[in-house]
């Protein structure tokens, strides 16, 4: 935040709270209107709020209770947590009422913005926190930056937030996105991002059944249908009953005409006569571009499987020497063994285990995402596992299923695998070995039969034996892939390119030649992820038929750091090291397991008598 943008916000604080005067002109008319709100409750901007986080038991049911929207937002707070990392910052989900579901990012900032309860648990409605950016942007109804004084409670003024609240189809407010960081530092396209984000958690929530209705994809610009800021409505028996936000404004309507509107007093034409795309012209007499979606009941999106440009927002390009390890992956995988993929953070690992489901049968078999790190600790068992009816106080009426169930005859992709809880490894080294899960609360055990998949980022080394169990090491780790970093790319540009085409496709949209040398000098420390939401952000930026120019860039790739001096070749050699020494421990456990029975050992781990002597002898 500049001096000058400072000194403003000052003046318009002395103005309104010593006073009594209305700063017009000094801050935003949301931030004054938001001020005047939270005097009238009878706040104090000098006191501190007066918030206390829930209690772990009532947190969990929270969670609980919103676990759909959690999941449904969960591709976009993976992508923006990437950057909220690498910009010292973090990316917050909560509940329609503002209460805060998950809190990921910069590990320094997390600890600093605990220390001004901005952490899961607690309320950020403005009745609870004064002016901020999550409450106002909820009783606003709209993308909201509140930068440092400009919040109303006065130990607020080191945050820089920018938050979208996230509206369901029926116009009610789902939950917000946040991003958040020091007030020091200044956030450039923070909201920008947030709300591209919103736009895809958004689209999302359309791939739900909408059945007896009728579902036009609509835009002034006819090349932005099919994009994330294509509206979206659809009508009942004429009448409109739900819309996302790029939709109403296509037609110049609000969340309160969701119901309210029929269809002949907006369009030229009959509902009924529409198929695939037409030109159309609005109540308004201005044309616009509307396609018919013929498909009527699209599976719900809590179901296990997602498009692949939903998982985390990477898009696939695979080179000669990756496509040779699809090729061996696949055949380990046909053969009933499991793969491990390794590397940083943002790699594409995903990516890699969707085409590898791709490969094995793709859309006629399920692939069950399982994020080990992003799943609170409290709840990721009964996420895996499921749960019975009454298995805890905040459980579903009629129980849960669970992911490893979802993934019975499909592809079980466990990512970020070293960072799941040792209880949660044990019981699932229990699944794999008997191929069967027994649900929380008890009840029947059920066979499963899936492919396993797993990711990680973490060097395994011996050292670290005591936080991750070297016999389930031993049952992901039949065959291991080393996804490189980008910064290894020989051509960066090359890809960079590739990315950009894909992304503008059908749409003018350039990338000079000036920035594109700025972004493949970059060191891209967040790896592939980090460079498709810094790209889909430029677009987003330019606009259609826009362009980017050097001064259109942020000002993290000017400043041009070091390449990062870790190399993945050294993860990987580490971790191949460790590997057989983990493999040796675990034979060696088995042995003593089975009092020196060498064929009861082999079978437990899966191996022949031969390679046991073999690797012991």
């Amino acid at each position: 935040m500049t001096d000058f943008v400072l000194d403003r916000i000052q003046a318009a604080r002395h103005r309104f709270f010593d006073e009594g005067d209305a700063p017009r002109g000094l801050v935003p008319a949301t931030i004054l209107r938001s001020w005047q709100r939270c005097a009238g409750l009878g706040l104090s901007e000098h006191e501190r709020p007066n918030v206390e986080p829930l209690a772990a038991t009532a947190l969990r049911e929270v969670c609980q209770k919103y676990e759909e929207l959690r999941r449904i937002c969960l591709p976009e707070v993976r992508a923006l947590y990437a950057d909220a990392r690498a910009t010292g910052s973090i990316v917050i989900l909560t509940s329609p009422d503002g209460m805060i579901l998950e809190a990921l990012g910069s590990a320094d900032f997390l600890d600093k913005a605990a220390r001004v309860s901005l952490r899961p648990g607690v309320p950020w409605n403005e009745n609870h926190t004064g002016t901020n950016a999550i409450g106002t942007a909820m009783i606003e109804g709209r993308a909201i930056e509140v930068r440092g004084p400009e919040h109303f409670f006065a130990p607020h003024r080191v945050l820089s937030c920018s938050a979208v609240p996230i509206i369901d189809p029926f116009g009610k407010i789902a939950g917000v996105l946040d991003l958040s960081g020091e007030s020091s530092v200044h956030h450039t396209h923070a909201l920008g991002m947030v709300r591209f984000a919103v736009d895809q958690i958004e689209r999302r929530l359309f791939e739900r059944d909408f059945p007896d209705c009728r579902v036009l994809r609509v835009q002034r610009d006819a090349g932005l249908l099919g994009t994330p800021q294509e509206g979206i409505l659809v009508f009942e028996d004429g009448r409109l009953v739900a819309a996302n936000r790029h939709g109403l404004g296509a037609v110049n309507l609000v969340r309160g005409d969701i119901g309210r509107r029929e269809f002949n007093e907006l369009f030229d034409a009959r509902l009924e006569s529409l198929h695939g795309e037409a030109g159309l012209r609005d109540h308004l007499n201005k044309p616009i571009f509307v396609r018919v979606d013929e498909q009527q009941h699209r599976p719900a999106t809590a179901g296990p499987a997602r498009p692949a440009s939903a998982a985390g927002g990477n898009i696939g390009v695979f080179d000669a020497r990756l496509k040779h390890e699809l090729d061996r992956a696949e055949r380990v995988l046909r053969a009933g063994m499991s793969v491990l993929l390794l590397g940083e953070t943002g790699t594409g690992k995903e990516v890699f285990a969707r085409e590898l489901h791709r490969r094995l049968g793709g859309g006629n078999m399920p692939f069950v995402a399982v994020n080990c790190a992003g799943l609170p600790e409290s709840l990721i068992e009964s996420e895996l596992f499921g749960y019975e009816e009454g298995a805890f106080t905040g459980a579903k009426r009629h129980g849960a299923k669970g992911m490893l169930r979802e993934a019975d005859g499909g592809v079980l992709f466990l990512d970020e695998i070293g960072d799941m809880p040792l209880a949660a490894q044990t019981r699932l080294l229990r699944v794999l070995q008997e191929r069967e899960v027994t649900p929380l609360g008890g009840g029947k055990p059920a066979k499963v039969d899936f492919t396993v998949i797993a990711a990680t980022n973490r060097n395994l080394k011996v050292g670290a034996l005591d936080q991750f169990r070297s016999d389930l090491f031993f049952r992901i780790a039949h065959y291991t892939v080393n996804l490189p970093a980008l910064r290894e790319y020989p051509d960066r540009r090359e890809l960079i390119e590739i990315f950009w085409n894909r992304l503008t496709a059908g749409t003018p949209t350039r990338l000079d030649p000036g920035p594109l040398d700025i972004l493949a000098h970059y060191s891209w420390p967040g790896n592939l992820r980090q460079l498709t939401g810094a790209l889909r952000t430029l677009v987003a930026l330019a606009g259609p038929g826009g362009r980017v120019e050097t001064h259109d860039l942020p000002a993290m790739f000017h400043e041009l750091p070091p390449p990062v001096e870790a190399d993945a070749r050294t993860l990987a050699a580490d971790t191949l090291v460790a590997l057989g020494e983990i493999t040796e421990r675990a034979m060696r456990q088995a042995l003593e397991k089975h009092a020196g029975n060498v064929s009861a050992a082999a079978r437990s781990l899966g191996v022949s008598r031969s390679t046991l002597y073999r690797r012991l002898g």
